[in-house]
């Protein structure tokens, strides 16, 4: 990953998607030939000149200091999440030679797969390529997954992007594939030396539009809580909220726990799958099957 590059791009699109009225810029008459706020716009709320945030901007960012970044990120109304994928860029930039960090877990402690076992809604454990690596009972009926667990690991990044049973099992594609990328970007971000991320990308780059188009974008997300809808081939539409656990003992695993509504249909589905020991359910498409 060129780090520098990925730097100038992407305070290039935190700046274009920032809008006068919302950094607080007095508007004079004239035309814009920018859809966001100008370099020098960015640079006076940031306290710097203009050459100096215009230098930073194309990635020269050796010497800058914590409070300059600092006020760059608060002048970009950068989210925590933001603001991290930043400085995590920039320390990859300022390191004098590559340290390779560890690399993305792809097993699971026996430990962590009771702990699945015990939760009584969907469960899975993936890392941070978001290859998935273990699920729970009911896990592995939402998805489609073999009883036994033989097909537990697959990439979700990959499957999503590239089957189109993706778009027929989530009802909301288009935020779960925004999603996607951004977290795959902070992932970048965060170990640019992981050659199997990079591949990752790179046949996601090459096989899809759609993935390069949001690439472009230069998003960055991380798990914590939110919603996912889906639909199951035997029981219909669903509703789930969830909760994500980054497992501390397992430095770059997470664990994805999906959330129930007592007494909703989607409680009653699940009991009905929950019901169910056959390793396949009928008209249900095995979601690694193309991944």
């Amino acid at each position: 990953m060129d780090s520098r590059a990925e730097i100038s791009s992407f305070l290039t699109t935190r700046r274009a998607r920032l809008t006068p009225e919302e950094a607080g810029v007095p508007l004079y008459s004239g035309s814009r030939r920018v859809p966001g706020l100008r370099r020098e716009e960015v640079a006076h709320l940031a306290g710097v000149s203009s050459d100096y945030y215009a230098r930073l901007e194309r990635g020269k960012i050796a010497g800058a200091s914590r409070e300059v970044l600092e006020a760059i990120a608060r002048a970009l109304k950068l989210d925590d999440d933001e603001r991290e994928h930043l400085f995590n860029l920039v320390q990859i930039t300022q390191r004098r030679s590559p340290r390779k960090k560890g690399s993305n877990r792809t097993t699971v402690r026996p430990g962590i797969q009771r702990v699945l076992d015990s939760i009584q809604t969907p469960a899975l454990v993936q890392n941070a390529r978001l290859e998935r690596l273990a699920f729970n009972g009911l896990g592995r009926a939402l998805h489609s997954l073999p009883i036994d667990g033989s097909r537990d690991r697959y990439n979700y990044a990959t499957w999503l992007f590239l089957d189109p049973g993706a778009k027929r099992f989530h009802r909301d594609y288009a935020d779960a594939a925004h999603n996607v990328v951004a977290l795959l970007h902070a992932a970048t971000a965060q170990d640019p030396y992981d050659k199997e991320l990079i591949e990752i990308i790179g046949t996601l780059s090459t096989q899809s539009d759609e993935f390069r188009a949001m690439w472009a974008s230069h998003d960055v997300f991380r798990y914590r809580a939110g919603a996912k809808l889906l639909t199951h081939a035997d029981v219909g539409d669903l509703e789930f909220g969830y909760e994500s656990f980054e497992l501390s003992s397992d430095p770059g695993l997470v664990m994805l726990v999906f959330t129930v509504e007592p007494g909703s249909p989607t409680a009653d589905a699940m009991q009905l799958l929950a019901s169910w020991s056959a390793p396949t359910f009928s008209g249900a498409k095995d979601v690694t099957a193309e991944a």
